[in-house]
Protein backbone atom coordinates (compact mmCIF):
# COMPACT_ATOMS: atom_id res chain seq x y z
CA UNK A 1 0.00 0.00 0.00
CA UNK A 2 0.97 3.17 -0.78
CA UNK A 3 1.34 6.08 2.01
CA UNK A 4 -0.96 9.29 -0.51
CA UNK A 5 -2.54 10.94 2.22
CA UNK A 6 -1.30 14.52 0.89
CA UNK A 7 -2.36 13.66 -2.55
CA UNK A 8 -5.84 13.76 -4.43
CA UNK A 9 -7.04 11.79 -6.17
CA UNK A 10 -7.45 13.32 -10.25
CA UNK A 11 -11.33 12.53 -11.66
CA UNK A 12 -12.24 12.90 -15.60
CA UNK A 13 -15.37 12.51 -17.10
CA UNK A 14 -15.52 10.73 -20.63
CA UNK A 15 -18.22 12.46 -22.18
CA UNK A 16 -19.23 9.29 -25.16
CA UNK A 17 -21.96 12.04 -25.94
CA UNK A 18 -25.22 10.46 -24.59
CA UNK A 19 -23.46 7.46 -22.37
CA UNK A 20 -21.25 4.99 -23.13
CA UNK A 21 -24.19 2.02 -23.39
CA UNK A 22 -25.70 2.04 -27.03
CA UNK A 23 -29.31 2.22 -25.59
CA UNK A 24 -28.32 5.58 -23.44
CA UNK A 25 -30.13 7.81 -26.51
CA UNK A 26 -33.48 6.31 -25.19
CA UNK A 27 -32.85 8.26 -21.67
CA UNK A 28 -35.94 10.02 -20.79
CA UNK A 29 -33.78 13.02 -20.31
CA UNK A 30 -32.74 13.16 -24.05
CA UNK A 31 -34.03 14.10 -27.44
CA UNK A 32 -32.96 13.11 -30.72
CA UNK A 33 -30.43 15.92 -31.23
CA UNK A 34 -29.24 16.26 -27.91
CA UNK A 35 -25.57 15.79 -28.94
CA UNK A 36 -25.75 19.06 -31.08
CA UNK A 37 -27.77 21.14 -28.79
CA UNK A 38 -26.12 23.83 -26.94
CA UNK A 39 -28.14 23.79 -23.86
CA UNK A 40 -27.26 19.78 -23.41
CA UNK A 41 -23.60 20.80 -23.39
CA UNK A 42 -23.26 23.59 -21.31
CA UNK A 43 -25.43 21.03 -18.73
CA UNK A 44 -22.21 18.98 -19.05
CA UNK A 45 -20.08 21.79 -18.59
CA UNK A 46 -22.18 23.22 -15.52
CA UNK A 47 -22.30 19.89 -13.26
CA UNK A 48 -18.67 19.01 -13.68
CA UNK A 49 -17.52 22.55 -12.30
CA UNK A 50 -19.90 22.06 -9.77
CA UNK A 51 -18.15 18.99 -8.61
CA UNK A 52 -14.88 20.56 -9.20
CA UNK A 53 -13.65 17.88 -11.77
CA UNK A 54 -10.59 17.80 -13.12
CA UNK A 55 -11.27 17.18 -16.92
CA UNK A 56 -13.96 16.38 -19.44
CA UNK A 57 -12.51 13.88 -22.07
CA UNK A 58 -14.41 13.71 -25.66
CA UNK A 59 -13.53 10.82 -27.89
CA UNK A 60 -12.85 10.88 -31.68
CA UNK A 61 -12.00 8.96 -34.69
CA UNK A 62 -11.97 10.16 -38.49
CA UNK A 63 -15.04 7.77 -39.55
CA UNK A 64 -18.15 7.86 -39.91
CA UNK A 65 -19.77 6.11 -36.93
CA UNK A 66 -21.13 2.31 -36.79
CA UNK A 67 -24.34 1.68 -34.99
CA UNK A 68 -23.56 -2.30 -35.07
CA UNK A 69 -21.14 -1.35 -32.27
CA UNK A 70 -21.18 2.62 -31.27
CA UNK A 71 -23.29 3.66 -28.78
CA UNK A 72 -22.78 7.22 -29.97
CA UNK A 73 -22.85 6.83 -33.65
CA UNK A 74 -23.22 10.60 -34.12
CA UNK A 75 -20.77 13.11 -32.77
CA UNK A 76 -19.30 16.59 -33.42
CA UNK A 77 -15.24 16.89 -33.84
CA UNK A 78 -14.18 17.63 -30.34
CA UNK A 79 -12.98 21.37 -30.21
CA UNK A 80 -15.99 22.62 -31.89
CA UNK A 81 -18.06 21.18 -29.06
CA UNK A 82 -14.85 22.14 -26.26
CA UNK A 83 -15.33 25.45 -27.96
CA UNK A 84 -18.57 26.15 -27.35
CA UNK A 85 -17.78 24.80 -23.17
CA UNK A 86 -15.49 26.61 -22.34
CA UNK A 87 -17.66 29.78 -23.07
CA UNK A 88 -19.77 28.22 -20.52
CA UNK A 89 -17.45 27.25 -17.66
CA UNK A 90 -14.15 28.41 -16.14
CA UNK A 91 -12.47 25.38 -14.55
CA UNK A 92 -12.82 22.36 -15.92
CA UNK A 93 -9.88 20.62 -18.53
CA UNK A 94 -11.01 20.05 -22.01
CA UNK A 95 -9.76 17.05 -23.60
CA UNK A 96 -9.84 16.15 -27.26
CA UNK A 97 -8.96 13.32 -28.65
CA UNK A 98 -6.80 13.57 -32.23
CA UNK A 99 -5.18 11.53 -34.61
CA UNK A 100 -1.34 11.34 -35.18
CA UNK A 101 -2.17 9.52 -38.44
CA UNK A 102 -4.70 11.39 -39.98
CA UNK A 103 -3.59 15.01 -39.21
CA UNK A 104 -1.46 17.29 -40.26
CA UNK A 105 0.72 18.62 -37.06
CA UNK A 106 1.03 22.38 -38.02
CA UNK A 107 -3.29 22.90 -38.53
CA UNK A 108 -3.60 20.30 -35.24
CA UNK A 109 -1.44 22.78 -33.29
CA UNK A 110 -2.92 25.56 -34.20
CA UNK A 111 -6.58 24.20 -33.99
CA UNK A 112 -5.70 22.80 -29.92
CA UNK A 113 -3.26 25.98 -28.82
CA UNK A 114 -6.03 28.28 -29.78
CA UNK A 115 -8.88 26.35 -27.89
CA UNK A 116 -6.28 26.49 -25.09
CA UNK A 117 -6.00 30.27 -25.39
CA UNK A 118 -9.75 30.98 -25.67
CA UNK A 119 -9.99 28.92 -22.57
CA UNK A 120 -7.61 30.29 -20.26
CA UNK A 121 -4.99 26.80 -20.47
CA UNK A 122 -7.99 24.35 -20.00
CA UNK A 123 -7.09 22.07 -23.29
CA UNK A 124 -5.55 19.06 -23.60
CA UNK A 125 -4.75 16.94 -26.77
CA UNK A 126 -5.21 13.00 -25.99
CA UNK A 127 -3.09 11.28 -28.91
CA UNK A 128 -3.91 8.28 -30.67
CA UNK A 129 -2.99 6.91 -33.79
CA UNK A 130 -6.39 5.37 -34.74
CA UNK A 131 -6.39 1.65 -35.70
CA UNK A 132 -9.37 0.19 -38.31
CA UNK A 133 -10.13 0.34 -42.07
CA UNK A 134 -13.08 2.53 -41.61
CA UNK A 135 -10.90 6.27 -40.90
CA UNK A 136 -8.24 4.88 -43.88
CA UNK A 137 -10.86 4.68 -45.94
CA UNK A 138 -12.56 8.22 -45.17
CA UNK A 139 -8.61 9.10 -46.35
CA UNK A 140 -8.35 6.74 -50.28
CA UNK A 141 -6.22 4.52 -48.05
CA UNK A 142 -7.62 0.52 -47.69
CA UNK A 143 -5.72 0.33 -44.55
CA UNK A 144 -4.35 2.23 -41.75
CA UNK A 145 -0.20 2.02 -41.47
CA UNK A 146 1.19 -1.17 -39.66
CA UNK A 147 1.32 -0.35 -36.09
CA UNK A 148 5.17 0.21 -35.77
CA UNK A 149 4.94 2.83 -38.59
CA UNK A 150 2.30 4.62 -37.16
CA UNK A 151 4.28 5.35 -34.14
CA UNK A 152 7.14 6.04 -35.52
CA UNK A 153 5.09 8.96 -37.18
CA UNK A 154 3.05 9.73 -33.81
CA UNK A 155 6.55 10.52 -32.07
CA UNK A 156 7.45 13.02 -35.20
CA UNK A 157 4.37 14.48 -35.10
CA UNK A 158 4.09 15.19 -31.35
CA UNK A 159 7.47 16.63 -31.10
CA UNK A 160 6.48 18.64 -34.26
CA UNK A 161 3.23 20.25 -32.48
CA UNK A 162 5.34 20.81 -29.34
CA UNK A 163 7.72 22.79 -30.99
CA UNK A 164 5.65 24.64 -32.83
CA UNK A 165 3.89 25.08 -29.21
CA UNK A 166 7.23 26.91 -27.98
CA UNK A 167 6.84 28.80 -30.93
CA UNK A 168 4.18 31.09 -30.24
CA UNK A 169 6.22 31.40 -26.52
CA UNK A 170 9.26 32.13 -27.80
CA UNK A 171 8.18 34.23 -31.38
CA UNK A 172 11.58 32.03 -33.08
CA UNK A 173 10.39 29.54 -36.19
CA UNK A 174 11.01 26.28 -35.86
CA UNK A 175 12.97 24.47 -38.91
CA UNK A 176 11.93 20.57 -38.87
CA UNK A 177 13.40 18.27 -41.45
CA UNK A 178 12.26 14.80 -40.49
CA UNK A 179 11.14 11.43 -42.16
CA UNK A 180 7.55 12.32 -42.27
CA UNK A 181 7.37 15.90 -42.16
CA UNK A 182 9.22 19.18 -43.08
CA UNK A 183 7.92 22.43 -41.79
CA UNK A 184 9.64 26.27 -41.50
CA UNK A 185 8.01 28.61 -39.38
CA UNK A 186 5.84 29.42 -36.36
CA UNK A 187 2.73 29.88 -34.56
CA UNK A 188 1.02 33.03 -35.03
CA UNK A 189 -1.33 32.02 -32.10
CA UNK A 190 -0.85 33.45 -28.61
CA UNK A 191 0.24 31.26 -25.90
CA UNK A 192 -1.90 29.94 -23.37
CA UNK A 193 -2.33 30.58 -19.50
CA UNK A 194 -0.72 27.09 -19.22
CA UNK A 195 1.90 27.70 -21.56
CA UNK A 196 0.62 25.47 -23.93
CA UNK A 197 -2.31 22.32 -23.97
CA UNK A 198 -1.52 19.05 -21.44
CA UNK A 199 -0.41 15.54 -23.31
CA UNK A 200 -2.71 12.98 -22.72
CA UNK A 201 -1.89 9.34 -24.47
CA UNK A 202 -4.34 6.52 -24.75
CA UNK A 203 -1.72 3.77 -26.64
CA UNK A 204 -1.20 0.54 -24.79
CA UNK A 205 1.13 -0.94 -26.98
CA UNK A 206 4.98 -1.03 -25.99
CA UNK A 207 5.98 2.48 -28.16
CA UNK A 208 2.62 3.99 -27.16
CA UNK A 209 3.85 3.63 -23.52
CA UNK A 210 6.91 4.61 -24.78
CA UNK A 211 5.61 7.82 -25.96
CA UNK A 212 3.86 8.29 -22.81
CA UNK A 213 6.76 7.67 -20.82
CA UNK A 214 8.89 10.47 -23.18
CA UNK A 215 6.16 13.29 -23.12
CA UNK A 216 2.76 12.51 -21.97
CA UNK A 217 1.30 14.42 -18.56
CA UNK A 218 -1.19 12.09 -18.35
CA UNK A 219 -2.24 8.20 -19.51
CA UNK A 220 -6.22 7.43 -20.13
CA UNK A 221 -5.78 3.71 -19.72
CA UNK A 222 -7.36 0.80 -19.98
CA UNK A 223 -7.58 -1.53 -16.86
CA UNK A 224 -9.52 -4.34 -15.38
CA UNK A 225 -7.64 -5.49 -12.06
CA UNK A 226 -6.15 -3.96 -9.92
CA UNK A 227 -2.93 -5.82 -9.92
CA UNK A 228 -2.59 -5.63 -13.93
CA UNK A 229 -3.02 -1.72 -13.00
CA UNK A 230 -0.40 -1.82 -10.32
CA UNK A 231 1.69 -3.29 -13.09
CA UNK A 232 1.26 -1.00 -15.53
CA UNK A 233 1.29 2.37 -13.13
CA UNK A 234 5.07 1.03 -12.46
CA UNK A 235 6.01 0.54 -15.84
CA UNK A 236 4.91 3.70 -17.28
CA UNK A 237 5.91 5.73 -14.39
CA UNK A 238 9.55 3.92 -14.38
CA UNK A 239 9.43 4.82 -18.29
CA UNK A 240 8.82 8.31 -17.64
CA UNK A 241 12.40 8.58 -15.21
CA UNK A 242 14.34 6.60 -18.14
CA UNK A 243 13.25 9.56 -20.06
CA UNK A 244 14.95 11.88 -17.34
CA UNK A 245 11.71 12.94 -15.72
CA UNK A 246 9.60 12.76 -12.50
CA UNK A 247 7.42 10.24 -11.99
CA UNK A 248 5.02 12.38 -10.84
CA UNK A 249 5.11 14.18 -13.95
CA UNK A 250 2.71 11.47 -15.80
CA UNK A 251 -0.72 10.96 -14.21
CA UNK A 252 -2.24 7.33 -14.80
CA UNK A 253 -6.04 7.54 -15.05
CA UNK A 254 -8.08 4.02 -16.36
CA UNK A 255 -11.21 4.56 -17.73
CA UNK A 256 -14.46 3.06 -15.64
CA UNK A 257 -17.64 2.30 -16.49
CA UNK A 258 -20.23 2.95 -14.18
CA UNK A 259 -24.03 2.31 -13.45
CA UNK A 260 -24.72 3.75 -10.07
CA UNK A 261 -27.81 2.98 -7.44
CA UNK A 262 -29.45 3.95 -4.62
CA UNK A 263 -28.75 0.65 -3.72
CA UNK A 264 -26.76 -2.29 -5.28
CA UNK A 265 -29.33 -3.84 -6.42
CA UNK A 266 -30.92 -0.73 -7.92
CA UNK A 267 -28.18 -0.04 -10.20
CA UNK A 268 -27.90 -4.04 -11.18
CA UNK A 269 -31.76 -3.25 -12.04
CA UNK A 270 -30.34 -0.16 -13.86
CA UNK A 271 -27.64 -2.21 -15.56
CA UNK A 272 -29.76 -4.87 -16.57
CA UNK A 273 -32.60 -2.60 -18.07
CA UNK A 274 -30.19 -0.58 -20.34
CA UNK A 275 -28.52 -3.61 -21.43
CA UNK A 276 -31.45 -5.40 -22.48
CA UNK A 277 -33.03 -2.24 -24.32
CA UNK A 278 -29.51 -2.40 -26.13
CA UNK A 279 -29.31 -4.63 -29.87
CA UNK A 280 -28.44 -8.17 -29.21
CA UNK A 281 -25.41 -8.21 -31.71
CA UNK A 282 -24.07 -5.22 -29.87
CA UNK A 283 -21.98 -7.39 -27.46
CA UNK A 284 -20.20 -10.27 -29.83
CA UNK A 285 -19.60 -7.08 -32.18
CA UNK A 286 -17.86 -5.26 -29.77
CA UNK A 287 -15.93 -8.23 -28.50
CA UNK A 288 -15.04 -9.40 -31.97
CA UNK A 289 -13.51 -6.09 -32.87
CA UNK A 290 -11.28 -5.98 -29.43
CA UNK A 291 -9.83 -9.66 -29.78
CA UNK A 292 -9.62 -9.70 -33.45
CA UNK A 293 -11.52 -12.68 -33.93
CA UNK A 294 -14.91 -12.96 -34.83
CA UNK A 295 -16.61 -13.96 -31.72
CA UNK A 296 -19.84 -15.06 -33.77
CA UNK A 297 -17.93 -18.24 -34.31
CA UNK A 298 -17.12 -19.14 -31.28
CA UNK A 299 -19.21 -21.93 -29.32
CA UNK A 300 -21.19 -19.87 -26.43
CA UNK A 301 -21.02 -23.13 -23.84
CA UNK A 302 -17.56 -23.48 -24.25
CA UNK A 303 -14.64 -21.99 -22.73
CA UNK A 304 -12.25 -19.37 -25.31
CA UNK A 305 -10.11 -21.70 -27.52
CA UNK A 306 -6.51 -21.07 -26.80
CA UNK A 307 -5.75 -19.92 -30.35
CA UNK A 308 -8.12 -16.97 -29.84
CA UNK A 309 -6.39 -16.10 -26.57
CA UNK A 310 -2.53 -16.46 -27.88
CA UNK A 311 -1.16 -12.77 -29.04
CA UNK A 312 -2.10 -12.24 -32.17
CA UNK A 313 0.36 -13.58 -35.15
CA UNK A 314 1.24 -10.12 -36.27
CA UNK A 315 0.78 -7.42 -33.60
CA UNK A 316 1.59 -5.03 -36.70
CA UNK A 317 -1.49 -5.99 -38.66
CA UNK A 318 -3.65 -6.31 -35.23
CA UNK A 319 -6.50 -3.89 -36.24
CA UNK A 320 -7.49 -3.62 -32.70
CA UNK A 321 -6.36 -2.06 -29.41
CA UNK A 322 -3.54 -3.90 -27.75
CA UNK A 323 -3.88 -2.31 -24.44
CA UNK A 324 -7.96 -3.47 -24.80
CA UNK A 325 -7.15 -7.06 -25.90
CA UNK A 326 -4.58 -7.40 -23.46
CA UNK A 327 -7.13 -6.68 -20.56
CA UNK A 328 -9.69 -8.79 -22.03
CA UNK A 329 -7.66 -11.85 -22.44
CA UNK A 330 -6.00 -11.17 -18.66
CA UNK A 331 -9.75 -11.52 -17.33
CA UNK A 332 -10.99 -14.57 -19.35
CA UNK A 333 -7.79 -16.66 -18.49
CA UNK A 334 -8.31 -15.57 -14.80
CA UNK A 335 -11.61 -17.43 -14.62
CA UNK A 336 -11.60 -19.53 -17.64
CA UNK A 337 -15.08 -18.73 -18.41
CA UNK A 338 -17.31 -20.20 -21.42
CA UNK A 339 -18.24 -17.14 -24.10
CA UNK A 340 -21.75 -17.29 -22.26
CA UNK A 341 -20.37 -16.71 -19.58
CA UNK A 342 -18.46 -14.10 -20.24
CA UNK A 343 -21.02 -12.49 -22.03
CA UNK A 344 -23.20 -12.53 -18.94
CA UNK A 345 -20.95 -11.73 -16.28
CA UNK A 346 -19.55 -8.71 -17.65
CA UNK A 347 -22.49 -7.79 -20.12
CA UNK A 348 -19.69 -7.15 -22.22
CA UNK A 349 -19.34 -4.04 -23.50
CA UNK A 350 -16.24 -4.30 -26.15
CA UNK A 351 -14.13 -1.99 -23.89
CA UNK A 352 -11.05 -2.57 -21.95
CA UNK A 353 -11.84 -0.61 -19.26
CA UNK A 354 -13.02 -2.14 -16.19
CA UNK A 355 -16.75 -2.08 -15.08
CA UNK A 356 -18.59 -1.00 -11.74
CA UNK A 357 -22.42 -1.68 -11.01
CA UNK A 358 -23.25 -0.21 -7.16
CA UNK A 359 -23.68 2.34 -4.94
CA UNK A 360 -21.78 5.42 -4.70
CA UNK A 361 -20.43 4.82 -1.09
CA UNK A 362 -19.12 1.05 -2.66
CA UNK A 363 -17.89 3.54 -5.75
CA UNK A 364 -15.63 5.67 -3.56
CA UNK A 365 -14.43 2.11 -1.70
CA UNK A 366 -12.85 1.18 -5.19
CA UNK A 367 -11.73 4.30 -5.98
CA UNK A 368 -9.81 4.74 -2.39
CA UNK A 369 -8.64 0.89 -2.45
CA UNK A 370 -7.25 1.73 -6.27
CA UNK A 371 -5.54 4.85 -5.24
CA UNK A 372 -3.83 3.90 -2.41
CA UNK A 373 -2.74 0.66 -3.47
CA UNK A 374 -0.50 2.57 -6.11
CA UNK A 375 -2.58 1.45 -9.02
CA UNK A 376 -3.75 5.06 -10.05
CA UNK A 377 -3.67 8.44 -9.83
CA UNK A 378 -7.39 8.79 -10.68
CA UNK A 379 -10.26 7.57 -12.86
CA UNK A 380 -11.54 8.92 -16.16
CA UNK A 381 -14.93 7.68 -15.19
CA UNK A 382 -17.87 6.54 -18.09
CA UNK A 383 -21.01 6.62 -16.77
CA UNK A 384 -23.90 4.37 -18.74
CA UNK A 385 -26.40 7.41 -19.48
CA UNK A 386 -24.27 10.89 -19.31
CA UNK A 387 -26.31 13.15 -17.88
CA UNK A 388 -28.19 11.37 -14.79
CA UNK A 389 -25.10 9.62 -13.84
CA UNK A 390 -22.85 12.65 -14.27
CA UNK A 391 -25.43 14.46 -12.04
CA UNK A 392 -24.64 10.71 -9.30
CA UNK A 393 -21.49 11.69 -9.35
CA UNK A 394 -20.88 15.13 -8.78
CA UNK A 395 -24.34 15.11 -5.74
CA UNK A 396 -23.38 11.89 -4.20
CA UNK A 397 -19.49 10.50 -4.76
CA UNK A 398 -17.52 14.27 -4.52
CA UNK A 399 -19.22 14.45 -1.10
CA UNK A 400 -18.14 10.94 -0.26
CA UNK A 401 -14.78 11.24 -1.52
CA UNK A 402 -14.35 14.93 -0.25
CA UNK A 403 -15.19 13.44 3.51
CA UNK A 404 -12.54 10.78 3.27
CA UNK A 405 -9.95 13.70 2.51
CA UNK A 406 -9.40 12.22 -1.17
CA UNK A 407 -10.98 15.00 -3.10
CA UNK A 408 -10.67 19.08 -3.27
CA UNK A 409 -13.58 21.04 -1.69
CA UNK A 410 -13.28 23.61 -4.30
CA UNK A 411 -10.81 24.47 -7.35
CA UNK A 412 -7.70 25.95 -6.39
CA UNK A 413 -6.38 26.20 -9.72
CA UNK A 414 -7.00 27.26 -12.85
CA UNK A 415 -5.32 25.65 -15.36
CA UNK A 416 -5.73 22.00 -16.06
CA UNK A 417 -1.65 21.80 -16.06
CA UNK A 418 -2.49 23.24 -12.35
CA UNK A 419 -5.04 21.12 -11.55
CA UNK A 420 -2.57 17.63 -12.49
CA UNK A 421 -0.09 19.28 -10.24
CA UNK A 422 -2.12 20.28 -7.83
CA UNK A 423 -3.00 16.67 -7.32
CA UNK A 424 0.37 15.75 -5.41
CA UNK A 425 1.13 18.61 -3.50
CA UNK A 426 5.37 19.40 -3.79
CA UNK A 427 6.87 17.95 -0.50
CA UNK A 428 8.41 20.63 1.36
CA UNK A 429 12.19 21.63 1.47
CA UNK A 430 14.10 21.03 4.30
Amino acid sequence: MTDRRDNHVILGINVLVLGYLPAAWQAPQLHPRSFVDPAYWRRIGELAERGTLDALFLADAPALGDPAHDANPAHLEPTVNWGYVAGATEHVGLVSTASTTFNDPVELAERLLSLDHASGGRAAWNIVTTRGAAPARNFGLPDVPVRDDRYERAAEFVDVVRALWDSAVTGRDVHHRGEHFTVDGRLSTPPSRQGHPVLFQAGGSDKGRRLAGRVAEGVFAAELTRDKAVEHYRLVKSLAVDAGRSPDDVRILPGLLLSLGSTEEEARRRSDELHDRGPASYSIGWLSQSIGYDASKLELDEPFPEEVLAPPADLQTFSGSVGFRESIVAQIRRTNPTVREYLRQTRYTGSGHAGFVGTPEQLADHIEDWFHAGAIDGFNLQPDVLIDGLEVIVDELIPILRRRGLYRTEYETHTLRDHLRAAAPTPPVG
